[in-house]
């Protein structure tokens, strides 16, 4: 970070340039991402206390910090511009006026137990004075800029030690302020305050219940400013213990996350009213640069992770081979198939993993998708780590999850559907539909490859890493199997894999939780919309739920054969590849997502625009800060969205039926599955 003098400081500002530094006595920081209607202060965040002024201080560090209100520059870390004090308010008070701002006592409490010299004195009143040089600088530019300006004044306040009542979780303080004028803003940030929602609290924001505004910021800044609303605000210490600084992490994410969103609504109601940027919008109070913290621990995670692609390690290497015995032998004879060794050391993995400062971005939104990525990025090597083995089957349960009631209720249901619904010819051979998929590929921009090959479960599978699309060289196609799998793999699993590959953030490609249901969602909702969902693809999806079911019941590779062969009808060849999708590597459990994915999918299309999905290995509950992300810039549009996203072809009113009747599903407590439980707000 830059440390600079007042002078260059207010230089930088008067030539309305982007920045971050400190005071070159480390006294404050200032960061100004892009010059927005609104500053936001936290002028008690600091603790630093000068080691000549120790000698002369009655009170030790903790009695400091209880005063202090760490955490508070936290909470206005994700707005633009931030000024922040880092000093202790036992070396001068910025809410004070100078003539006052070095205490003597406070809170009952003798300060000093030896007179401070006039020369510490003068260098900490220099501070303050600095400070409001620079805080007034910054109004007037913005003033300049937009004819008006907003400051949010936080600060924090114990409660345990001295408030008997129901005290409220943010006070805001209005005697200093011109509600004539500026009610409605006032009114407007109580409300967003008492939106916030934080885990086993109730919320509830109040004025001047606590505190009263007397403060010296904004006294300062309604001295000289006429356009300018400060906007003091204490939080109740709800999210640290208040004896021992420690802070509740889980909480203040939450909190800071809900500050930013009251934050930046209420600076684009306060820039809508009163300034001349009358269309704002609360994502334009926002920056729209990438925070160089986010680069990095992006760069790291892709570095550590790319190499981890689950399919190539979860698939069996000699299936043609074990296919031949078990059908030599008619089925009395339990496969046993090989899998590639893990190039990874997990431990180090994890380790590294861990290791990464996802604690420095700064955008709550953005920094908890990393914390999440990295969570299932850990689980995800349980999984491969254990593929083969016994305990495979957990590590699928743990990262996956299992078909729930309502998932078999689902699959049921579509398997009772009579047939409405010709036979289908399968006249391409594989190499007939490796040159129709290149042709489309070609057609729609796709810089890709596709090849046919013998080591497939599937029909055919993108793989993100080569960016080829996979054809299984031992099937034969029939025409709409052709048009499903062209609007499923490289219409859904080849676009995201690109546009993945066109963002600057590598997250995409690594996949976010909840992408392996998205990702699957997304293309059987691409096959449903172009026209190529048939009644018998559904039935197939449902037969997955069911078969995922008996493999967890059973355990039994040859049961689950017998079952789909003898009980659910499907001829042999087709319930050998399904009971392989399922036992693979010891129980792989992702195949009863897809049709869960498919309802998720659906019901999120018909409220409103998914396209944000797109843009790579992305997971539904990330919609809204994907939405966010795009409208800041901070992420491209996705260039390779399907074209019957917005147009869907006209379906059988049968088949429309079917698939609106599948019912949603509640989520379950696992990382790659249903809906994530864990909030991802925008």
């Amino acid at each position: 970070m830059l440390r600079l003098s007042e002078q260059q400081i207010l230089e930088r500002i008067a030539a309305g340039k982007t920045f971050e530094c400190e005071m070159v006595d480390g006294s404050f920081s200032l960061k100004i991402d892009e010059y927005t209607p609104a500053i936001c202060a936290a002028v008690h965040n600091g603790h630093q206390f000068r080691d000549s002024l120790k000698v002369s201080c009655a009170l030790d560090d903790g009695e400091r910090l209880y005063e202090e209100d760490p955490f508070t520059g936290e909470l206005i870390d994700a707005m633009p511009i931030t000024l922040i004090g880092q000093d202790s308010r036992y070396e001068y008070d910025l809410n004070r006026p100078v003539a006052t701002c070095i205490y003597k006592k406070a809170w009952g409490k003798e300060v000093w137990h030896k007179p401070v010299s006039a020369s510490q004195r003068k260098t900490s009143v220099n501070k303050h004075r600095v400070f409001y040089n620079i805080l007034s600088a910054l109004v007037e530019k913005v003033e300049s800029l937009y004819g008006a300006c907003v400051v949010f004044d936080v600060h924090s306040y114990n409660h345990l030690r001295r408030e008997e009542t129901d005290t409220p979780t943010f006070n805001l303080g209005t005697e200093q302020i011109d509600l004539d004028r500026w009610n409605a803003v006032v009114q407007r940030f109580e409300k967003n305050l008492g939106k916030i929602e934080l885990t086993n609290l109730e919320v509830r924001a109040a004025q001047n219940e606590v505190f009263y505004g007397r403060g010296y910021l904004i006294a300062h800044v309604n001295s000289r400013f006429e356009n300018t609303l400060v906007l003091p605000c204490e939080v109740k210490k709800v999210f640290m213990d208040e004896l021992t600084g420690e802070p509740y992490r889980l909480l203040l994410n939450e909190l800071k996350e809900g500050m930013k969103h009251c934050l930046s609504d209420t600076g684009a109601f306060f820039s809508r009213r009163h300034t001349r940027k009358s269309r704002t919008r609360r994502l334009d109070m926002l920056s729209s640069q990438l925070d160089p913290a986010i680069k990095r621990v992006d760069e790291g995670l892709y570095r550590l992770a790319r190499g981890t692609e689950t399919l190539f390690y979860i698939n069996p290497v000699n299936i043609l081979q074990e296919k031949r015995r078990f059908f030599a032998r008619k089925g009395n004879y339990q496969p046993e198939f090989r899998y590639r060794p893990l190039a990874i050391d997990p431990y180090q993995f994890r380790e590294q993993l861990y290791k990464l400062p996802v604690d420095t971005i700064r955008d709550p939104g953005i920094q908890q998708m990393y914390c999440q990525v990295i969570d299932g990025l850990s689980s995800k090597i349980d999984l491969l780590v254990s593929a083969g083995q016994p305990e495979f089957v957990y590590s699928s349960l743990k990262y996956y999850g299992e078909p729930s009631l309502e998932d078999e209720a689902n699959a049921r249901f579509l398997l009772h559907a009579a047939d409405f619904e010709g036979p289908e010819e399968a006249t391409y051979s594989a190499d007939e539909a490796v040159a129709l998929f290149s042709q489309k590929a070609a057609a729609w921009g796709m810089q890709c490859k596709v090849k046919a090959t013998s080591n497939l479960v599937a029909s055919a599978m993108v793989s993100n890493s080569k960016r080829t699309l996979f054809v299984n060289k031992q099937m034969r196609f029939s025409e709409i199997e052709i048009a499903a799998l062209t609007n499923h793999e490289l219409g859904v699993h080849m676009a995201t894999t690109l546009n993945a590959a066109a963002q600057t953030l590598k997250v995409f490609s690594l996949g976010l939780p909840g992408n392996t249901m998205t990702q699957e969602g997304l293309a059987i909702l691409n096959e449903y919309h172009s026209g190529g969902l048939t009644l018998k693809r559904l039935k197939g999806l449902a037969l997955r739920v069911l078969a995922v079911k008996e493999m967890l019941k059973y355990g039994s590779f040859r049961h689950t054969y017998s079952y789909l062969l003898e009980e659910m009808g499907m001829t042999p060849d087709d319930a050998f590849k399904l009971a392989v999708r399922v036992h693979r590597s010891g129980g792989f459990t992702k195949d009863y997502l897809y049709l869960r994915g498919v309802s998720e999918a659906l019901n999120l299309h018909r409220a409103g625009d998914i396209s944000a999905l797109y843009v790579g290995k992305t997971g539904f509950d990330y919609l809204p800060l994907l939405d966010e992300l795009i409208t800041r810039g901070m992420i491209k549009q996705p260039l390779f969205v399907p074209e019957y996203l917005k147009e869907p072809k006209q379906v059988s009113g049968i088949l429309d039926y079917l698939v609106s009747s599948i019912r949603p599903t509640a989520p379950v407590g696992f990382l790659d599955g249903a809906v994530s439980r864990a909030k991802v707000a925008a």
